[in-house]
């Protein structure tokens, strides 16, 4: 199983997936610190965060890891909400944090307890507001997970936020995801590995590919044997592979792979049983512009499409944005025609964000400029703006369709020709 070292007490060398990996982390932890912050008469917020492969903390050139990144997300965080929160009138919140922080070498946990307690030490004499309970451990994280499980459970608290930043795949597998995912009612998880370590782990001659299809056994063999690791045909065939893998660990799941061009050999996947959760984090990724890498399509349905055929590669940049749109003006009308023309927001969210990359200003803004759909208030009224459409809205095909539009959705439901062969045929 592949495996990497890291020279803390030399210095670690920050490579550049790991610094586009950081930068999506600090991004996507405020913005989950402020979203689930933003509810007026909510006076105190509890999370739990495991760094389970955490590092010392600092590298050679002095930029932050994981552990340190958390932290100061929360003490920079917790002073923007609660300025916020004053600003409007509110009460303003507490946040209590229990962080759980592990690595397999020792040396790594008494540089990383060096290298955060100032910092600790500082939010502690200087803020009122967050209160942060500091926990490490030395082990591997597959024998250790029941015990932080175990720990976690006994804290109460619902809000678990998991970052398992291994170096190989032999430590995190399916099952602890899925695990994770279930045990707790708001769990997220970010996961990092190599894809050659998961595509070995899966191989056709490995113990767990009993656990796969007979196609996706035959996939995982062309990818090992496949050398091409920088053409983006491999990358969508990977992509494939790695989601229907992870597939049942939670309801929400980003599939996408850390970008680089030389070959797309890091994953970093986001996990979560709330379509509000993937919405960020799509949101979150668009602002990283780049730093992510997706080769499939950019509606609504990302990976309904054959890896032979060319596909643009979505970079969640401002022309994957305008990819998107183009897509979605169709794909909207035609989910929320199949679900019988009327779908309330909140159903549409939970089904749209299952399989999308967008950007959720975007699908926002493809709903109000289709001219085949309109948004319905409670009280009957009608939007006009995409930024004021709310969750309790109602989103209808409209009655006066454009011939554009019936023909549309005619060609998606017509009956194959006599001269087509359908699945019955065979």
């Amino acid at each position: 199983m592949a495996k990497k070292s890291y020279d803390w007490e030399g210095g670690a060398v920050l490579e550049d997936h790991t610094k586009k990996k950081h930068r999506i982390l600090k991004e996507y932890f405020r913005k989950y610190l402020l979203t689930r912050c933003q509810l007026p008469h909510c006076e105190k917020f509890k999370v739990s965060i495991v760094d389970a492969f955490s590092g010392a903390g600092v590298y050679a050139c002095d930029s932050l890891g994981s552990p340190l990144i958390f932290v100061e997300a929360l003490k920079n965080t917790i002073n923007e909400i609660n300025v916020s929160r004053l600003g409007r009138g509110m009460k303003t919140i507490k946040i209590e944090c229990l962080l759980l922080l592990n690595d397999k070498s020792r040396s790594a946990i008494d540089h990383l307890k060096e290298n955060i307690s100032p910092l600790l030490a500082g939010i502690k004499e200087e803020r009122q507001d967050l209160i942060i309970y500091t926990e490490y451990f030395c082990k591997d994280f597959d024998g250790l997970y029941p015990e932080i499980k175990k720990r976690l459970l006994q804290a109460k608290c619902n809000n678990v936020f998991f970052n398992l930043d291994q170096c190989g795949y032999a430590n995190v597998t399916s099952s602890v995801i899925r695990d994770i995912t279930q045990s707790w009612r708001s769990a997220e998880v970010l996961l990092t590995y190599m894809i050659g370590s998961l595509l070995t782990y899966l191989s056709p001659g490995s113990i767990n590919s009993n656990i796969l299809e007979p196609e996706i056994k035959e996939k995982i063999f062309h990818l090992l044997e496949d050398k091409n690791i920088n053409k983006q045909e491999w990358l969508s065939e990977a992509e494939i592979v790695v989601f229907r893998y992870f597939k049942g660990c939670a309801t929400y799941i980003s599939p996408f792979s850390i970008n680089n061009p030389k070959g797309w050999r890091y994953w970093l996947m986001h996990f979560s049983n709330n379509y509000r959760a993937r919405q960020v984090y799509n949101d979150v990724l668009h602002d990283c512009g780049e730093a992510q890498a997706h080769c499939g399509k950019s509606g609504l349905n990302m990976l309904s499409y054959d890896p032979s055929e060319a596909t643009q590669l979505y970079l969640f940049n401002s022309d994957s944005r305008h990819l998107a749109k183009e897509s979605l003006y169709d794909d909207i009308p035609r989910l929320v025609a199949k679900s019988g023309d009327t779908m309330r927001i909140n159903d549409f969210y939970a089904e749209t964000f299952s399989e999308t990359p967008a950007h959720s200003d975007d699908i926002h803004e493809m709903i109000i400029e289709n001219p085949d759909l309109e948004v319905i208030t409670e009280t009957g009224g009608t939007r006009k703006k995409p930024n004021t459409i709310k969750v309790t809205d109602t989103l209808k095909v409209c009655s006066q369709r454009s011939w554009f539009s019936m023909f549309k959705l005619h060609e998606d439901k017509r009956v194959p020709s006599s001269s087509t062969k359908t699945p019955d045929d065979e």
